[in-house]
Formats: structure tokens, C-alpha cells, sequence
């Protein structure tokens, strides 16, 4: 049995490409996985900061804040909005830019590697960005958190304690650190197999050719046989 190929994800919870990308790489892998000799795959999320600096509750709605910190016109950041939108409803997302609550994500991480801990880092990935996205809940604030982290099934009291001690800010500063080792500047950003960078929100096709040029390379290495450059 060949090693499973390892893909590691930097992203932010409030970072919409992030969500895009995200669900293009899980139809990819629902593409490979009728395969024959489906690639096996296993996946790690690790934590990206879009804007460190943005308070808990920030004090307007999205358009005021993209118009601040980027220096934008309203009507071009609500232009950009829309296409932001448009590409997510052709991914299978209901983005609601109109409801997004804008916020700090640092608790979010903690969140996210409390959760890695206990097994339910995916799930509680997912429900972090639709619950921002879709449903205009807040994801800044630690009983907003708590309540999400119950509602996949993780302890409601342990994750308060995580969130209240700051346990795993290290981990999210390590995972920062790390991203700046590998000159990562935007998220997402994709590394497979600690070697192959993929960044950007690629269509569900680029992952499905990466995972089989991988495996396939894998199985002619078992067979003895030299494998070829990936190309990614």
C-alpha cells in the first residue's frame, strides 16, 4: 500500500477564495476516488491571518471594511463582491456578503487546532466558513465559537478552555511562521507531498491531475520503475 500523498492547506476561515478552493479540491477528490487505484490522500489545515490587525467587532459591514483596508471605491469593492459571489455559486456556495459579520479569525485558529486534536479539524473547517459565508454568523467572539465547535461534536467546556487559555495560539503562530518559511503571501495555498505549491482557488480538474500524476508516480516507484516530474 503506497503512502498516503499529504496535503497541507493554509487559509483563512474569512478568506472567500479560501472556501472556493476548498470545495474544488474536495470535488477533485471525488473525481480520483472512482478510480481504480484511487489516490489516497490526507489533508492538514493550517492557519493564515488575512488581516491580524481587524478588531473582534469590527464596526461596519463588508463593503466598508474591504473599501478601508484596501483603499477601494465602494462601487469597485461591491463590484468585486459580486464576482467573488458568482464564482462561489458555481463552486456550490451561497455567499452572503450582505450578512458577513467581519472579524478578527485569531480564535477561529485556536479553534481549528483544538479540533485537529480531537479528530474533527475538517468538520469544524467547513462549519467555520459556512457559518461566516452563508449564514452571517459571528466567528470572532468565544461563545459564538463554543457554540459551533458543539455543533460538531466537540466539547462545548473543553473548547472554552482552549479558547480562554490560548493553548494553541503557539500552533497558529508556528503555522504562520512556517508559511512565511515557505514564501507563502496569499492563501489558499496548497502544498502536496511537502514538495508541489499550488496557490490560488484552481478548478477541481488541476487537483485531479495533480493527485493521479502523484499516485501514478508513487506505484512506478514500487514497481522499480523511475517516476517522472510531477508537474503542479
Amino acid at each position: 500500500m503506497s503512502e498516503p500523498i499529504s496535503i497541507d492547506i493554509w487559509s483563512d476561515i474569512a478568506c472567500p477564495w479560501c472556501y472556493i478552493g476548498k470545495r474544488n479540491l474536495e470535488k477533485g477528490l471525488e473525481a480520483v476516488a472512482g478510480d481504480d487505484d484511487a489516490p489516497q490522500v490526507n489533508i492538514t489545515f493550517h492557519s493564515f491571518e488575512l488581516s491580524p490587525d481587524t478588531p473582534v467587532d469590527f464596526d461596519g459591514d463588508e463593503i466598508d471594511f474591504l473599501s478601508g483596508h484596501k483603499g477601494m471605491p465602494r462601487d469597485q469593492v461591491e463590484q468585486m463582491l459580486s464576482h467573488v459571489t458568482g464564482v462561489a455559486e458555481n463552486a456550490g456556495l451561497q455567499y452572503r456578503f450582505d450578512l458577513l459579520q467581519h472579524t478578527n479569525t485569531v480564535k477561529a485558529h485556536e479553534l481549528l487546532h483544538f479540533a485537529k486534536e480531537q479528530g474533527r479539524q475538517h468538520e469544524m473547517e467547513e462549519r467555520l466558513m459556512s457559518a461566516y459565508f452563508t449564514e452571517g454568523k459571528h466567528v470572532g467572539r468565544i461563545d459564538d465559537l463554543v457554540a459551533l465547535a458543539d455543533e460538531v461534536g466537540l466539547d462545548a467546556d473543553a473548547a472554552r478552555e482552549a479558547l480562554v487559555s490560548e493553548r494553541y495560539l503557539p500552533a497558529v503562530r508556528q503555522d504562520q511562521a512556517q508559511a512565511r518559511a515557505y514564501g507563502i503571501q496569499g492563501v489558499p495555498f496548497f502544498v502536496v507531498d511537502g514538495q508541489y505549491g499550488i496557490s490560488g482557488a484552481q478548478p477541481p480538474e488541476a487537483f485531479e491531475n495533480v493527485l493521479r500524476d502523484l499516485w501514478s508516480q508513487r506505484g512506478a516507484s514500487e514497481d522499480g520503475v523511475e517516476p517522472e516530474t510531477a508537474e503542479v
